[in-house]
């Protein structure tokens, strides 16, 4: 028996059906929307979930390393920071590399360290000759110091962004001996890439690596901020341009650079001119160790059992124009003088009436030193060439060509902790010979960081050529002069 709708009923039916399909696909799609939304919000969390745990054993491996790290190099003190575990570590977090600051952001985009260098410094000139007599038989008084400064402030801003390899230095200068001087607050840094260990570029201020002391060595020196009067007077000092350095091979590394001029600081951009031809090299080589300390730098703190050597070579050349140098007071600044000096661009300094407008400047040089056991022996040679000198009138010579050179020698009398050390230097010069001898010291109060040091120096000047109020000699200086620094980096 069969069973047969009524056409009518069939057609309400159908119609039925048809009217109800779309409700019944849209709450079905709806359905699904949430189904994948769900899925969509499970799988965020998850992958955060994964990137919080890589994180964290990323975190949890570099805090193993370091604590391995200072387990194997630092012996820790009762009391110290370094001896907190447990619940009295909780007091502190972030990390802090000497030299590289404490390190105060880091992200997938780049980080950030703040770092600092500063001293201060006790002065007395009063041993010094009262005056003395200039290149033109003209007798200069001498404005002999007896104080006590804050002598430099440094802050730096350091790190990479977007990319490891691209990294930035900022930082603020300032020497507060010099406080009216031009140049007397900096605001300046670079910016670099490196694209591996044998070639990193560079854009900013920098120093011209004319001498072994312009290499990068700072801080690192003997003294406390400043150099012998014969490294003084031959070097180019810090201008902005262009730079590359890095290690063609092992224990042998360069560095170049092509700057606007022997020296910006107290110069505008309107005095420059526009020749851009400053330039300046050096390569060194590690013969034996393939190092040589720190940033290479003076004296054996770092006690090496096996013999440390270097040998160094440099050249600058710089075709230099009348406005270009700064003043001779400016902040620790340098300019072309002879060596009893009188600055080349000073009008009637050779000939009454007569400027020097254009002259080229060429010094190479070549160091040498070695490091044993906390006993070091450094040295360096000069040499200067001044010619195709261009004036507005007539001079007593064409060219000049002047040489000279240092040498200082440093012991560790207690390994980490006291240094003692004799420099000096001399000029041979076609105006006069004047040379400095000084005897100091350095006291470490923490025997395993170089960062903090006190130092005392006596210093013996025969007839300075260079000088200015940010280092302990003054131009003329004839005598004795004492310093003692508090100095303190991170």
């Amino acid at each position: 028996m069969s069973f047969v709708l009524p056409h009518a009923r069939l057609s309400q039916l159908a119609l039925a059906v048809c009217l109800s399909f779309p409700v019944i696909v849209q709450a079905a799609d709806a359905e699904t929307a949430k189904i994948y939304e769900r899925l969509e919000k499970l799988e965020k969390n998850q992958a955060s979930s994964e990137a919080e745990i890589k994180n964290k054993d990323i975190k949890i491996h570099e805090l193993e390393m370091q604590l391995q790290e200072l387990q194997k190099t630092t012996p820790v003190a009762s009391g110290s920071v370094l001896a907190t575990a447990g619940p009295e570590a909780e007091k502190y977090y972030g990390d802090f590399t000497p030299g590289g600051g404490f390190r105060v952001a880091k992200t997938r985009y780049g980080e950030l360290s703040l770092s600092a260098f500063t001293y201060i410094r006790y002065l007395n000139q009063s041993g010094l000759d009262d005056t003395y007599v200039d290149g033109n038989g003209n007798t200069q008084s001498i404005d002999t110091r007896n104080d006590i400064q804050v002598q430099k402030v440094m802050l730096y801003f350091k790190g990479w962004v977007y990319d490891p390899a691209l990294r930035y230095v900022f930082y603020t200068w300032t020497s507060n001996t010099s406080q009216g001087d031009p140049a007397q607050v900096v605001v300046a840094g670079y910016l670099s890439y490196a694209f591996d260990k044998a070639f990193t570029l560079s854009a900013g201020i920098g120093g011209l690596p004319g001498t072994r002391s312009m290499e990068g060595q700072w801080p690192n020196f003997l003294k406390v901020d400043y150099r012998t009067i014969t490294d003084e007077y031959f070097r180019g000092s810090y201008t902005t341009g262009i730079f590359a350095n890095g290690q063609v091979a092992e224990g042998l590394q360069y560095k170049v650079m092509l700057g606007n001029n022997l020296s910006q600081l107290g110069v505008n951009g309107a005095q420059l001119d526009d020749g851009l031809n400053t330039f300046s090299g050096a390569l060194w080589w590690m013969p034996t160790t393939g190092e040589y300390g720190p940033n290479q730098g003076f004296g054996d703190y770092e006690f090496h059992e096996n013999l440390a050597t270097r040998i160094g070579l440099h050249y600058s050349e710089r075709r230099e124009t009348a406005p270009s140098p700064p003043g001779s007071q400016v902040t620790e600044n340098t300019q072309i003088r002879t060596s009893d000096g009188r600055s080349l661009f000073t009008t009637g300094a050779y000939a009454t009436g007569v400027g020097v407008e254009k002259a080229r400047y060429r010094m190479s040089t070549v160091d040498a030193g070695m490091k044993y056991r906390g006993f070091a022996l450094e040295g360096e040679y000069f040499m200067r060439w001044l010619d195709d000198i261009k004036a507005n009138g007539v001079l007593p010579f064409s060219n000049l060509a002047d040489q000279g050179f240092q040498l200082q020698a440093s012991t560790m009398v207690l390994p980490k902790k006291l240094q003692l050390y004799l420099s000096g230097s001399k000029i041979l010069g076609e105006y006069g010979n004047p040379h400095d001898v000084a005897l100091g010291g350095n006291w470490y109060p923490y025997q395993d960081t170089r960062k903090l040091r006190v130092n005392a120096e006596l210093l013996y000047l025969s007839h300075s050529p260079v000088g200015y109020t940010s280092v302990p000699f003054t131009l003329g200086g004839n005598g004795l002069v004492f310093n003692t620094n508090l100095e303190l980096s991170f």
